[in-house]
């Protein structure tokens, strides 16, 4: 009775850890939930007004597809300004959030006998979109002891690659990826003529490090779709606002898909947006500079307990290694259960991952300290 194309996909494991959380809160456990990649901070008191603001003014219909001028005005400016990326507004859509955008570029890009490079481990949902446009996902090593950077990446190009994925920084482990990695995997994208999705959804949330973004290599621009949004930056996550920036013969395509399907982000969340953009970013350095505290609080408090973890330089995830209490699954479960803390399998992001647990920080260092305590009498 059902399409065949959704029988080997599987619900996202992040959600299905927070829906096992839920239901054991409903039956009174205190959970800590490191589950959801989901900043605990309110959106900015100017955003929320400019929500208000457009409300009142009756800005409750359909906007144009692509979303609203200004919006896509602003979104190429700081492309320009901030990724040294030469946007236009011509070749932006807002979605609604930007795992819509990486939707669209799947189903525009993809089809039967076609094949996408993901650097392993990789955010959940990339996977599942390969395979729903007919295609063939290819896992690629990653250096464990080197922030997860690729491995040798040309070895898993051939005639059928039609696109490599990246996330840099990286859900889940949190790595950044630098020039030298970035110019290697643009190399592989321009003497292959192969089209790179850079998912740049962290790039605010980064410690120490500098956010470099590929399509603002020389011979990129014609080869990057970039994907990008607010949920993670400005903590609003509920918005569900994103973006894309395409060229145009992928954009052409999208915006197809686009309009026949969601027809146009929400109108007066855009213009929220637009104030998020243009109004002052020390929301962000604040978020950040606690993100980091928490970091330190729980890398360290893992490692003292006998859980090797890496310190991440970007987004808010710790990525650790659990193999010396059995499998990443096995010790989520454990922990959920026992210790009514809940962490998702490594192993949903890719077999890479099997040894490991991710933990979202976005959480208290109260909380944290809790977690820790629980954790270190569970295991």
């Amino acid at each position: 009775m059902t399409a065949k194309r959704l029988q080997n996909i599987t619900e996202s494991a992040t959600l299905r850890i927070s829906n096992l959380a839920s239901e054991l809160k409903s039956k009174g456990k205190d959970i800590i939930s490191f589950s959801l990649g989901e900043p605990d901070f309110t959106t900015p008191g100017h955003i929320i007004d400019a929500a208000k603001a457009s409300l009142d003014r009756g800005e409750t219909h359909y906007t144009p597809s692509p979303g609203i001028p200004e919006l896509r005005k602003a979104i190429a400016e700081k492309l320009q300004k901030e990724n040294n990326i030469e946007a236009k507004p011509g070749n932006i859509i807002i979605t609604p959030g930007a795992k819509q955008a990486i939707f669209e570029v799947m189903l525009s890009m993809l089809q039967e006998g076609d094949e996408a490079v993901l650097f392993d481990p990789a955010w959940v949902s990339y996977d599942p979109c390969i395979n729903l446009a007919g295609a063939r996902t290819i896992w690629a090593q990653t250096a464990r002891d080197d922030g997860f950077a690729p491995v040798e990446p040309g070895k898993y190009i051939t005639k059928k690659t039609k696109l490599i994925v990246i996330n840099s920084p990286c859900n889940p482990t949190g790595g950044v990826y630098g020039k030298e990695t970035l110019k290697e995997i643009a190399d592989l994208a321009i003497d292959n003529n192969i089209m790179v999705l850079s998912d740049e959804i962290y790039e605010k949330i980064i410690y120490g490090r500098e956010h470099i973004s590929i399509g603002s290599f020389d011979g990129m621009q014609d080869l990057t779709i970039t994907v990008n949004g607010f949920s993670k930056a400005y903590a609003m996550t509920g918005w569900r606002l994103g973006y894309v920036s395409a060229p145009k013969e992928v954009y052409e395509q999208m915006l197809k898909l686009h309009s026949h399907s969601v027809s146009q982000a929400t109108s007066f969340v855009q213009y929220a947006g637009l104030a998020a953009l243009q109004g002052d970013q020390k929301c962000i350095d604040d978020m950040v500079k606690e993100f980091r505290a928490r970091r330190d609080l729980l890398v360290r408090g893992l490692n003292k307990i006998g859980i090797k973890c890496a310190m991440p330089d970007g987004a808010f995830y710790a990525f650790a290694d659990v193999s010396g209490y059995g499998s990443g699954e096995e010790v989520a479960e454990l922990l959920l259960n026992k210790a009514f803390v809940a962490a998702t399998p490594g192993s949903a992001f890719g077999k890479a991952g099997n040894d490991f647990i991710r933990l979202s920080y976005a959480t208290s260092q109260e909380r944290i300290r809790e977690a820790l305590r629980r954790m270190e009498a569970v295991l």
